[in-house]
């Protein structure tokens, strides 16, 4: 698989760079859809939400990536902490990017980073009790 190198969360920061920089006027908490729940209640789907909902799907894939052992999972890991460190810059210095959607985003990149060490850092073998006992028999 060829996507194991490349850390797939630079996907959404690459949207929402899109949207900010080309369409200035966009809204990310402009309301898109407005669903009605089965409570009554009114949902409102807006931009913001379905980059972020988005986001975390990739995640998903981006935490089973990180369970792989090679050196290209390696240098994921570290792409994904440079691209973490890449947004916090960005959402400090960028006004266009001082918006809940893209703090979300940050947030996503930084539970990435996370894992990505918890990951590395847990041991991998699995003592079981008893299995010595299988072997003598």
């Amino acid at each position: 698989m060829f996507l194991i190198g490349f850390p797939l969360l630079v996907v959404p920061f690459a949207i929402y760079n899109m949207i900010a920089f080309l369409l200035p006027g966009v809204e990310w908490s402009h309301e898109i859809a407005a669903i009605r729940l089965m409570s009554g209640a009114d949902w409102s789907l807006t931009p913001g939400d379905l980059l972020v909902a988005g986001a975390i799907a990739i995640l998903f894939f981006e935490m089973l990536k990180s369970t792989r052992l090679a050196t290209r999972t390696i240098v994921d890991h570290l792409l994904a902490a440079l691209l973490f460190g890449a947004m916090i810059a960005e959402f400090l210095l960028v006004r266009q990017a001082a918006s809940g959607t893209f703090f979300l985003l940050v947030v996503i990149a930084f539970a990435d980073v996370a894992a990505g060490f918890a990951v590395r850092a847990a041991p991998r073998a699995i003592a079981i009790e008893g299995a010595d006992d299988v072997h003598a028999a």
